[in-house]
């Protein structure tokens, strides 16, 4: 049997931020390189990516990376990847226009242009494994599933993916493909778990259309929708329905305007009337009933771009009285709290806000009885569930075992988790690999971790506090006595005394200090620190972010400033 094993570098246990690797042999293939956006307590963080140090370490048996579609949780990582190692990228045609615009915006990626253009006719032999695809119904057009085949059965990575007899062209799943997968064997089938807890019906796309043509044309002001960038079937629905009803569409979503050129270019996006489109700074000349603006936000999340309309703070629009804001793709659950918030800074604006979800049931990823019938259809001998949280890749597991997979062949991996196969082709552990969060902070990449959180967390809950106190470690004497700051913690003018007493503990205890024997900076700061924050906390019930700051006035300069001073008093 060949040595195939199979890890999760992101995408299990959360949602988004898809990455997987399959090596066959010495080869490895990597199913996407997503990103995800961060959770309220990563403060400050704009997104999250996975580990790549495993592939970095072994760039010379990376074969390629293959991409299912053109969402953020697919391609969203590919430039942080290719700046450091340069490896062929693959997907469909729509997937590697976006994917190209994704990696010209960084600079360290902007030159690569090795990418490769595929579809569910295509397969690629790699000596150790023969790549082919298969088409399936996503939120956006020319979405791929990606079989890796080997000489003991197909590994299915189905990418996102649910069924949908009513959509258009370019997001049909192709059914007879999946059985002719299917029959050829299947070893272990990696499934989008995403909306594994669900068994309602997804409304259909014909359904959603009439839904989101209703509320435009029963409104009177403005309507301002927010969506997804890559949600191209929802875009396509508000412009059609936009037009029918005679308003015109102004794009102010972060590189909005270059995919839906792009998506227009490859006949990926209709738009019937051009006259009906126009640029921002164009909204002014027309009156409030004949307007449609589509906020897609930066990297495809439109909700902080709504708060910041609300706020007055964005580049184009702010929000007024009359207007509607129409949320039209369904935030994840880690985001709720932010749509309540945001949906209350809209009505404190004077907006109103609405959402497609509390209407219709909404999702571009399969239901249970999508899944089971992927299942049914590839009838795979093992069942790895990936891309949600646990309880969905949980879920997942017990459809499987309903349609008759045992438990020993469904495995919920762990991030960095590597499985491989018996000889009897069965599932079974082998080891781990890096697999941690990768944070991103502007132009930093992997500089944020869990202390600089934990420390943000704190600054934001209790503030900071500063104390300034200036010695000679040579003479062992305090020259200048403690002054403290704050920001944050306490309002200064109703806690004098609380900064006086404060100053005189550090005071004292560099007084104590330097009468010893030893001297170590980073000892003395952690005395003051701990000397402080307890004193604080005794007092306040707070635990501010502690800052010491201990100067040295060093042992010339000390003398040269006391014999001016003598030099000032004989002058006299």
């Amino acid at each position: 049997m060949s040595n195939v094993k199979i890890a999760a570098l992101g995408g299990v246990r959360e949602f988004g931020k898809n990455m997987y690797v399959v090596e066959v042999d010495d080869v490895i293939f990597v199913m996407d390189a997503g990103l995800k956006y961060p959770e309220t307590e990563m403060l400050g963080v704009d997104f999250v990516i996975p580990d790549m140090s495993y592939l970095l370490e072994n760039a010379d048996r990376v074969a390629g990376v293959f991409v299912t579609h053109g969402h953020p949780d697919s391609i969203g990582a590919l430039p942080y990847l290719l700046s450091e190692v340069e490896v062929p990228v693959f997907g469909s045609q729509l997937t590697v226009e976006l994917a190209k615009i994704n990696v010209k915006n960084f600079d360290g990626s902007k030159k690569f242009d090795d990418f490769h253009v595929v579809d569910e006719t295509t397969e690629i032999d790699f000596g150790t494994a023969v790549i082919s695809f298969f088409s399936t119904t996503h939120t956006i057009p020319e979405s791929l599933g990606v079989v890796v085949g080997t000489p003991d059965g197909n590994v299915v990575y189905t990418g996102d993916f649910k069924f949908d007899p009513a959509v258009g062209k370019g997001y049909k799943t192709n059914i007879s493909r999946l059985a002719e997968i299917g029959t050829q064997g299947v070893l272990a089938l990696m499934s989008d778990s995403a909306n594994a807890l669900s068994s309602i019906q997804s409304a259909s796309e014909s359904e959603v259309s009439d839904k989101i043509f209703d509320t435009i044309a029963d409104w009177e002001g403005r309507v301002i929708i927010a969506s997804a960038a890559g949600n191209l079937a929802r875009i396509q629905q508000v412009i059609d329905s936009a037009i029918k009803v005679g308003r015109h569409v102004a794009f102010t979503g972060h590189d909005m305007d270059r995919i839906v050129k792009t998506a227009s270019d490859l006949g990926k996006l209709r738009i019937d009337d051009d006259k009906m489109i126009i640029r921002p700074e164009e909204i002014k000349n027309f009156e409030d009933h004949e307007l449609l603006i589509l906020e897609t936000g930066r990297m495809g999340e439109p909700l902080k771009s709504l708060g910041d309309m609300a706020k007055g703070r964005h580049r184009t629009v702010k929000i007024k009285d009359g207007d509607l804001v129409y949320t039209v793709t369904s935030p994840t659950v880690s985001y709720e709290t932010i749509v309540a918030k945001t949906e209350n800074i809209v009505y404190r604006a004077g907006g109103i806000m609405k959402m497609l979800s509390s209407d219709l049931k909404v999702s571009g990823h399969a239901n249970s009885r999508d899944l089971q019938f992927m299942m049914d259809i590839l009838q795979p001998k093992n069942l790895v569930p990936i891309q949600g949280e646990y309880r969905e890749l949980q879920a997942h597991a017990e459809l499987a075992m309903e349609v008759g997979m045992l438990p020993e062949n469904i495995f919920l991996s762990k991030r960095g988790e590597v499985i491989t196969f018996d000889a009897n082709g069965n599932l079974e552990p082998a080891g781990v690999i890096a697999a941690e969060n990768v944070m991103i902070d502007g132009s930093g990449v992997g500089d944020i971790g869990n202390i600089v959180l934990r420390d943000r967390k704190i600054l934001s809950e209790d503030g900071i506090f500063i104390a300034v106190i200036t010695i000679s470690k040579h003479d062992k004497k305090i020259i200048s006595k403690t002054k403290v700051h704050t920001r944050g913690f306490v309002y200064v003018k109703n806690s004098r005394d609380l900064m006086k007493e404060s100053a005189l503990k550090v005071d004292e205890k560099v007084k104590e200090y330097l009468a010893g024997d030893s001297f170590d900076w980073a000892e003395i700061k952690s005395e003051i620190r701990d000397t402080l924050g307890k004193f604080l906390y005794d007092q306040t019930k707070r635990r501010p972010v502690v800052l010491p700051v201990v100067m040295e006035v060093r042992q010339n300069d000390f003398r040269q400033k006391r014999h001016f001073k003598n030099k000032k008093k004989v002058e006299k």
